[in-house]
């Protein structure tokens, strides 16, 4: 399973990270996925995989299902009190930073990325952006995915008032976030660190002949490697200058590569503030 990241800068030193939209395999992904309790039970059962293996699928389960809540709250009249719910639940999600939406698309199946950036851009600037954004990932949200836990039995608490325990279930959600951001923070890291030793450098390509007598395994390997970097001549053009880069320019950026528009204008929201 691959998947094409974009990235180039909007204003500055803030740059955006972004997946494009695969709806194949979300798609897949969803239908995999345990609909109900007795469809959960079946598969930890009979399944062979580790304990670690079985609480991934308990935690994609409770998404789901948060899913769906989520989406019967959005078909509430407007002015009831699902409704006001929703409305404080955009609130408090749009304070959810980009980056963490980024690396929370990077799933665990990934066996390799096609990054897409600017051609007026060095390639290696690219991948050292990148592979910081992952390191640090791991960093903060593992941190962060801890205080959260932590933070699950406190508000719990507060399921003895007459009223829907908000701050539980969107403590319930950080957590979720947070451990999906750090899973895919360890995965990005993973395949940018192996395109590092697996690909070739444009200065050894033309001095290394030993590299012709590799054994197959390694030219396999080569021939697909975990990080692919693609230098793109109609994103620079769609960029202009770069320094700094229109909504109208990021929405037709949106349109030409299959962006999520909302994530994309997260970016330039943030350079604002």
């Amino acid at each position: 399973m691959r998947a094409r990241l974009l990235v180039f800068p909007i204003k500055g030193r803030n740059w955006c990270f972004v997946r494009s939209i695969d709806r194949s395999n979300s798609q897949s992904e969803s239908s995999q996925s345990p609909t109900t309790f007795k469809h959960l039970w079946q598969q930890i059962s009979s399944s062979q995989k580790p304990t670690a293996g079985n609480v991934e699928l308990c935690i994609d389960f409770a998404a789901n299902k948060m899913n769906k809540a989520w989406s019967g709250l959005e078909k509430a009249p407007p002015g009831s009190f699902k409704n006001k719910i929703r409305s404080l639940g955009l609130s408090l999600l749009s304070r959810v930073k980009p980056s963490e939406i980024f690396l929370k698309s990077i799933p665990k199946q990934l066996t390799g990325v096609e990054v897409v950036f600017p051609s007026s851009l060095n390639a290696r600037l690219v991948r050292r952006r990148l592979r910081h954004i992952a390191l640090r990932g791991t960093i903060v949200h593992k941190n962060y995915f801890y205080g959260s836990v932590t933070l699950l039995p406190v508000t719990s608490a507060f399921a003895v008032l007459p009223l829907p325990n908000v701050p539980f279930f969107w403590i319930l959600f950080r957590t979720y976030s947070h451990w999906r951001a750090l899973k895919g923070s360890e995965k990005l890291l993973e395949l940018v660190s192996d395109s590092s030793k697996n690909q070739n450098s444009p200065e050894k390509e033309h001095g290394n002949e030993a590299a012709e007598n590799d054994s197959d395994k390694e030219i396999h390997t080569s021939l697909d490697p975990p990080l692919i970097m693609q230098a793109s001549e109609e994103l620079d053009r769609l960029l202009g200058d770069g320094n700094d880069v229109s909504k109208c320019r990021l929405k037709d950026i949106c349109k030409v590569f299959d962006l999520n528009t909302m994530d994309v204008l997260k970016y330039q929201q943030l350079s604002k503030d």
